[in-house]
């Protein structure tokens, strides 16, 4: 069987993991807090773990597809630190969040809303992304403005 800190070391292999991910991971009836915290300890004292590292990480990982609200919740739900979550959420550029919203609207659904009911389920869709209300609406209006701006011409 392999020791904790195999077991650590072949989590962090796959992909970056927040310390409290890995607590939750390793935590097992044959190990104490204590013997996991002294191994992740190790870890972080050789560079193999980082919180800020895997901030980062999400943070690159999830902007093309979400806001930096749904974003923070991520980080706080992996249980990261406030102000290093803040630091890897400074990264991205709050002018750019029209932007990202405009563009995962494109992926998703590429046309404007064909009534009422559409437009609100398009709007619902940004917001549970993660995106602002108020950039949420704009954008599907946006859409619908160059709609009926093609449809003038």
């Amino acid at each position: 069987m392999r020791t904790l800190k195999q077991r650590a070391i072949a989590l962090l292999a796959r992909r970056e993991h927040s310390r409290a991910e890995l607590v939750r991971r390793l935590a097992s009836p044959q190990a104490s807090r204590g013997e996991v915290d002294g191994v992740l300890d190790e870890l972080e004292s050789a560079g193999l773990l980082s919180d800020a590292r895997f901030s980062v990480a999400l943070v690159h990982q999830k902007q093309a597809t979400h806001g930096r609200r749904a974003i923070a919740h991520a980080l706080r739900e992996k249980g990261v630190d406030a102000a290093q979550a803040a630091d890897a959420l400074g990264a991205l550029d709050v002018d750019d969040e029209r932007s990202r919203a405009k563009a995962v609207w494109s992926r998703r659904f590429g046309e404007p809303p064909r009534d009422d009911r559409d437009k609100a389920r398009q709007i619902r869709f940004l917001i549970a992304r993660g995106f602002p209300g108020g950039i949420a609406f704009d954008v599907v209006r946006d859409a619908c403005d160059r709609l009926d701006d093609e449809r003038a011409t």
